[in-house]
């Protein structure tokens, strides 16, 4: 193999990150698990409680007061790292020690890599049914497994958690690669082949001296250890006349994942270690929420996080809540708009107000955390789409703010609506399945201070009301009145001003819990000596592919070894 494991360092605080060495790894995991340490009420922290704990108070009240004063432009930067010189020196340092424990994101091209890359641009055929994340993620990706293809010798490509096989498709058409595309799902398999065949003809048409192509293999399998996934594996290659796979007949193989879920990434990187036949692994990863965790109660277990012997003996344990986490991503974060920002505080704020409600109302419902669906996304999208409906009908569609409330409900002349503005009936509904069909007269009763302040209350109670009605529904409990609804409401909306802080410091810890169970990844295959040379490369654009840090690995040969 020509290449080097790529430098992933970063320099913090005075200190240099490295993870070319399994010292330096662990030594840069023990900096991020002693620093997660001293935040486990932020990490822990979940949405649902954030009223009924008073959540905020377990942060430092200067930073508190600080931030609840900032433009939501600079909450949004802070799980980048970004930081104001007026801010508390504290939260200064907060920041900038998290941003210097995680690792660099910023994409790299193939050829840095692997100088013998090169990156097929996929056609409209090949391409059809993919949006631009996905075209970007296949091209870049099928580039790179391509490229350790041919340096490791591997004859055939291994494609896990294959999808609808858009990957194994642009290895076999665009890089003339045997393919075995393993999924669970048998429709996935159908859809696969189906549109195989499809670009297959494709292909054929456009060749001018005849070529065999070949459409990728499909293996309906659920994978649910290391074990299954290397049986498979080996059944599923067979030669071209159907010979099974013999200790005198044996394909070089590389595994390569495109956000293989939860402990299907974990469990590449088992069969790439026991499985001789798998010379190169090519794996990007997602759904941190769904890997299975050790407790350390059963040592028998395989579990998908932590699987270092380092990360093991450390035992740091995350949680379901910590490693979702994990999934949040400062470009993301950064890239939203203001608009949007608020959105996403107000669906945080009613969720956690729901929560109150079925605290007094329904006790025994509450005990059992129950989840009401992501109405949120619905919640947001008919928000959306309702002011856009109002701004058009004012002659104002180009006006999408949602800085001003007030403004929002207002007719073309400044006054509050009196009666329905929808079908429906509601006002200021945003969810056809949350609406109630109860005009602003219900709370217009209710006696809420002066006027600015009414009109706000009206329009975020509405919101709110709306919510917890839908979430009533979900859970199978009754409804509760308008005015007790309010009651509620009124106690907690003047702390909604933090829920953007908090959250944007919470996020903040995301990067740095990813980049902790990655380095657990790269260390375990670190941990095997040698004869093994492993790599974190950041393959995807972040902003377009959050998802972006690839597991490379591949096995030294014994020339390579002994030079």
């Amino acid at each position: 193999m020509a290449a080097s494991p790529a430098k992933n360092a970063v320099r913090g605080n005075g200190v240099a990150r490295s993870c070319e060495t399994a010292a330096q790894t662990r030594e840069w995991m023990e900096a991020i698990a002693s620093f997660l340490g001293g935040h486990r009420p932020l990490l822990e922290a979940h949405v649902v409680n954030f009223f009924k704990d008073r959540l905020w108070e377990t942060v430092d009240a200067e930073w508190m007061e600080c931030l609840r004063g900032e433009p939501v432009e600079s909450l949004l930067m802070l799980p980048s790292g970004c930081v104001q010189y007026h801010w508390p020196s504290s939260l200064q340092e907060f920041l900038l020690t998290a941003r210097s424990l995680v690792l660099p994101r910023e994409q790299k091209s193939t050829q840095s890599f692997l100088p013998n890359s090169r990156v097929a641009s996929i056609g409209t055929v090949l391409a059809q049914g993919m949006n631009t994340k996905k075209k970007h993620e296949i091209e870049t990706l099928s580039a790179m497994v391509d490229a350790i293809a041919r340096s490791s010798g591997a004859k055939t490509v291994i494609d896990v958690g294959s999808g609808q096989g858009y990957l194994a498709q642009a290895l076999s058409f665009e890089y003339q690669l045997p393919v075995v595309a393993i999924d669970a799902s048998s429709h996935h398999a159908s859809i696969t082949n189906t549109r195989a065949e499809r670009i297959k003809k494709h292909y054929a048409a456009k060749c001018v001296e005849k070529q065999q192509f070949k459409v990728p293999r499909t293996v309906t399998c659920h994978v649910l250890s290391s074990d299954t996934l290397a049986a498979v594996t080996l059944d599923a290659c067979q030669d071209d006349h159907g010979q099974h796979v013999t200790k005198t007949n044996v394909p070089q193989l590389v595994l390569a994942g495109l956000h293989a879920c939860g402990d299907l990434s974990v469990n590449m990187l088992r069969v790439f270690v026991s499985c001789e036949q798998v010379q190169a692994l090519v794996s990007v990863g997602c759904c941190y929420n769904l890997l299975s965790e050790d407790c350390y109660e059963d040592t028998d277990t395989c579990p998908g996080f932590p699987i270092s012997k380092a990360a093991k003996s450390s035992k740091l344990f995350l949680g379901k809540s910590i490693r979702d986490l994990a999934c949040q991503s400062a470009e993301r974060w950064r890239n939203l708009t203001k608009e949007m920002a608020l959105q996403n505080f107000d669906i945080h704020a009613f969720r956690a107000a729901f929560q109150m409600v079925l605290e007094k109302y329904f006790p025994e419902v509450s005990k059992l955390s129950p989840s009401i669906g992501r109405q949120g996304k619905a919640l947001r999208r008919q928000r959306l789409r309702k002011v856009m409906e109002s701004c058009s009908s004012m002659g104002k569609a180009d006006d999408l703010s949602y800085s001003n409330p007030k403004e929002q409900n207002m007719n073309a002349d400044g006054s509050l609506p009196t009666g329905p503005t929808n079908p429906k009936g509601a006002v200021g509904c945003c969810s056809s399945e949350c609406c109630t069909g109860v005009d602003d007269s219900s709370i217009s009763e209710v006696n809420v201070g002066p006027s600015d302040i009414h009109h706000d209350a009206c329009y975020k109670f509405t919101l709110f009301k709306d919510f917890t009605v839908s979430g009533l529904g979900r859970v199978g409990c009754d409804l509760v009145e308008d005015v007790h609804l309010f009651e509620i409401w009124k106690d907690v909306q003047h702390f909604t001003e933090f829920i953007g802080p908090f959250w944007c410091l919470r996020a903040a810890l995301g990067p740095l819990v990813e980049t902790y169970i990655l380095l657990d990844r790269l260390l375990f295959l670190q941990e095997q000596g040698s004869a093994v040379q492993a790599s974190l490369f950041p393959l995807f654009d972040p902003a377009m592919s959050p998802r972006n840090m690839a597991v490379v690995a591949w096995k030294l040969t014994g020339d390579a070894l002994e030079a």
